[in-house]
């Protein structure tokens, strides 16, 4: 890895990955942040001089516009695909907004990647992609099968797609914990319902599978990382104890429960350590994986990966613990 580009770069995402990179990656030469925001990307400047960081580059431009991609990618050996609209009612209202962000988008990486010298490639995935429910969700889950599905068309090209799933992110822009960090000093939680659940992972522990991709992947695998849950009334109680509760119901679109491998996956699904793997259907890359990799074994007929169903859930305690490492080491309960 040493010419990489991240769409999507100064999201919540982008921003931990490239700190992350700059710190750690001795190999890397020119690491480029593409996204569509000059404001966002004057920030990220700030933050990441130039002087300090002279590998690092700034590209404005949309996913939406592939001629504009393919200039970004000359040179590139390495993309991160982080760019997407995500919020679940914006979706619900726009349809068409996140399919050509989304979808349309998404293939434009794809052909730009094919047109150019990359060599690897990982996208980000969603809990909100399995089973999908909601727009958002579901043009995600076409963004996963476009990836997937580019390495039967990539003819004698040394180039691999693979993709990311995990869930909620912790600390990121739009998520419930900041959300209820805010609220809770107006004396009032909204929740949606008493018994929703939730993926939890860390920004750290996202981009250490990103980058546990990029070394591991053969192409044409979905990683899925084992991460525990949390309720969301565990939520509420960590963050403001003293705090009213008051139910709103679930909004448009939205899951009591999130699913990242469902039943329909698990034929094709192996756990492999830290993390389980989704494979291609026709079952070449599963045999693969069977007989060569260590430590390697399919789940299960059946199998599903559910955030109701986990066996390892967050407790109100480990929950302040997590925010006061990841997101406000000033934080206490309201």
């Amino acid at each position: 890895m040493k010419q990489v580009l991240i769409t999507g770069g100064t999201g919540s995402f982008g921003k931990a990955f490239v700190s992350n990179v700059l710190e750690t990656c001795e190999t890397i030469e020119r690491l480029v942040v593409f996204s569509r925001d000059e404001l966002k990307q004057w920030e990220m400047q700030q933050h990441f001089p130039e002087k300090r960081y002279p590998q690092l580059r700034f590209f404005l431009g949309d996913i939406r516009d592939r001629e504009r991609l393919k200039r970004a990618m000359e040179g590139i050996d390495t993309v991160i695909h982080a760019a997407a609209l995500k919020q679940v009612p914006a979706a619900e209202y726009n349809p068409i907004e996140f399919i050509n962000t989304n979808v349309l988008g998404s293939e434009n990486v794809v052909q730009a990647c094919m047109d150019t010298e990359v060599k690897n490639v990982v996208a980000l995935s969603t809990d909100k992609a399995a089973a999908p429910i909601n727009l958002y969700g579901a043009t995600k889950l076409c963004s996963d099968k476009l990836f997937i599905a580019a390495n039967n068309i990539k003819g004698s090209r040394d180039l691999k797609f693979s993709v990311v799933r995990y869930g909620n992110v912790m600390g990121s822009r739009g998520s419930v914990i900041p959300f209820f960090l805010k609220k809770a000093k107006e004396g009032t939680l909204p929740i949606t319902d008493a018994s929703m659940t939730r993926f939890n992972i860390s920004l750290d522990q996202g981009v250490e599978m990103v980058r546990w991709a990029l070394l591991n992947a053969e192409g044409g695998e979905l990683f899925v990382p084992k991460i525990p849950s949390y309720k969301i009334t565990d939520v509420a109680e960590a963050i403001g104890p003293n705090c009213k509760k008051e139910i709103v119901g679930v909004r448009p679109g939205e899951k009591i429960h999130e699913e990242m491998i469902t039943r329909s996956d698990s034929a094709t699904t192996v756990r492999m350590g830290k993390y389980f793997a989704i494979l291609p259907s026709d079952g070449k890359l599963l045999e693969r994986y069977i007989k060569e990799k260590e430590n390697t074994n399919k789940v299960q007929e059946g199998f599903s990966y559910n955030s109701g169903e986990n066996e390892d859930f967050l407790t109100p305690e480990e929950i302040r613990r997590l925010i006061k490492q990841n997101i406000d080491k000033d934080f206490e309960p309201v």
